[in-house]
This record gives structure tokens, C-alpha cells and sequence, in this order.
């Protein structure tokens, strides 16, 4: 890491983002040890409880040299949004904190505010389900209004699905929810915002070595757990890795096949993050990794 810890602040509330395998658990470990911070988690994925090792939650040695707040502590399936995330967060703020991780949404609804959407209705989840299983992202994205598809993420099926969801129930577009957002639990300006850019090359090798790791650690073990429960829609089954190693549980593909798709995938989910990174967080101050 090049960047020196004495830059940063004692004080303000710290904001650690960055795209997968970028060292950002590391970077929070150190300034929860400098400084008492509890690690707040910011990683859609991590809040699962089935997903330690392959989601790469802190190891539990980690989780007993400092306090960890928001990891493993959701139910597959316990219904969880950015919504629940915030109110959680929002209740840790009154203690020194790094929040780490991946999730720009997470981010965004922290510190630009998020609006108070209803509850998508079963029956419109379940069409939606059935939709893009059937017909594919592409049907949903076509049905938007213009201005959320110009906003969200259009290769992430999970978020076109949501303002698809959001639209057919509400009859009005996600970007006009979000545009009618409250005050946001932590604006920019209070917090110390740190993004991680690593270098592409450097983060490629090292996804690759990561998930590598993962299957020494059990990840093949974590996915054979969870496989009478496999349904690929549900936001659980989204770790990256899972549909790879459950097609090879179920002898669809080799373990090695299935090592190289779920490096591959990580690979395109980092290149997604970056994306975001450069687009939505121009005002947060820039880390260097080697």
C-alpha cells in the first residue's frame, strides 16, 4: 500500500471502497488497529452467512482483533436490501468506524441518501423471476423508462431486474424514487472517502491466486452446503464462484473448468466495479496499490 496512513484521519468516519481482491480488508485492519475503528461491512455478498470463504469475508482470526460489524449475519433466506444495509449502518455511526467495501450502492444510499421505496409485491418478483429466466435482461432493460436505464448498471441482471420490479409495481421509474431522496445518513463532505485503483494488471494475478486460495480454504465445501437450497435467482446465489463450482457439484464441468470460469467472472465483476469507481466517486480521494 502507498498511501501513508498518517493522511488520513483520526476523527472522521472512513470510507474504504475499491473493486474485489483490491487489499481494502487489509487497508481497514490497519486503521481499525491505529485507531479502534469498528470494520463495518459495505459488500453485498458478505452479509451472508453461507459465504465466509468465498465471498472472502475476514477470517475469524481478523474477527477477533477487532470489532466487526455486518458480516455472515443474514440468512439466505432472510429478504435483504440496500435499505436493511443502511439502517444498519446508519446505527453504527455513533462510534469511530472504517466502512469497507465493493458495493457502490451501499455507498451511495449512505452518503447521498436513499429513497424509501415500497416493497416489491411476490407476484411481481415472481414474474420478473420467471421473465428473465425466460427472455433475458434484455426484455426487462426494453421496458424501462429512459432515464433509469441510462442510469443503472445494464450488464447487472440483478439491477435491471430491481427497476424493472420497482416500475411495474410502483408505475414510476427508479431514478424518479431515487431523485426524491431524503438527507443522507453521511455526506461526503464528513467522512474521510478513499477509493482503491489498482493496477488492472496486478488485480488480474491476484483474483486469480485469490480464488485459488478459496478452494484450499473450503469454498467447494461452502457450495455443496448450499446446493439443496440452489436457486440462481436469489441474491444469495449471486457470489461470484457459486454457479461455477454448484455446475461442476453437479457434473457439468470439471473443478478446473469451473476454477477458470469463476476467475474469469470475478475478472468481469472487477471490471464492472472499476467502472462504477470512475464514474460515481470522482470526489473521493484516490489509493494506489503497488
Amino acid at each position: 500500500m502507498t498511501f501513508d496512513l498518517k493522511l488520513i484521519s483520526r476523527e472522521a468516519p472512513v470510507l474504504l471502497a475499491g473493486p474485489t481482491a483490491s487489499g481494502k480488508s487489509a487497508f481497514a485492519m490497519e486503521l481499525a488497529a491505529r485507531d479502534g475503528r469498528v470494520v463495518v461491512n459495505a459488500d453485498a455478498l458478505q452479509v451472508y452467512d453461507c459465504w465466509r470463504v468465498l465471498s472472502a469475508r475476514p477470517s475469524a482470526a481478523d474477527e477477533a482483533a477487532a470489532d466487526h460489524a455486518l458480516y455472515g449475519h443474514v440468512a439466505r433466506d432472510q429478504a435483504y436490501s440496500v435499505g436493511h444495509w443502511l439502517r444498519e449502518a446508519r446505527g453504527l455511526l455513533d462510534r469511530p468506524v472504517v466502512i469497507v467495501g465493493g458495493t457502490g450502492l451501499y455507498f451511495s444510499a449512505l452518503t447521498e441518501g436513499l429513497s424509501e421505496i415500497p416493497a416489491t409485491p411476490p407476484e411481481v418478483r415472481a414474474r420478473a423471476d420467471g421473465r428473465l429466466a425466460d427472455e433475458g435482461i434484455a426484455a426487462l432493460l426494453a421496458e424501462l423508462d429512459a432515464v433509469t436505464a441510462a442510469r443503472i448498471d445494464t450488464l447487472n441482471p440483478a439491477r435491471v431486474q430491481r427497476a424493472w420490479e420497482v416500475q411495474a409495481s410502483t408505475g414510476r421509474g427508479l431514478a424518479a424514487w431515487q431523485d426524491a431522496t431524503g438527507p443522507a445518513a453521511l455526506p461526503l463532505p464528513r467522512a474521510e472517502a478513499l477509493v482503491i485503483r489498482p493496477d488492472v494488471g496486478w488485480l488480474d494475478a491476484r483474483i486469480a491466486r485469490r480464488f485459488a486460495a478459496m478452494l484450499r480454504e473450503g469454498a467447494l465445501d461452502e457450495v455443496r452446503a448450499a446446493l439443496p437450497h440452489w436457486d440462481p435467482v436469489q441474491p444469495w446465489a449471486k457470489a461470484i464462484g457459486a454457479p461455477e463450482l454448484v455446475a461442476h457439484l453437479r457434473g457439468q464441468i470439471s473443478l478446473a473448468e469451473a476454477a477458470d470460469a469463476a476467475t474469469l467472472a470475478s475478472r468481469q465483476y472487477a471490471k464492472r466495479q472499476r467502472t462504477w469507481l470512475r464514474s460515481r466517486m470522482k470526489a473521493w480521494r484516490e489509493i494506489s496499490l503497488p
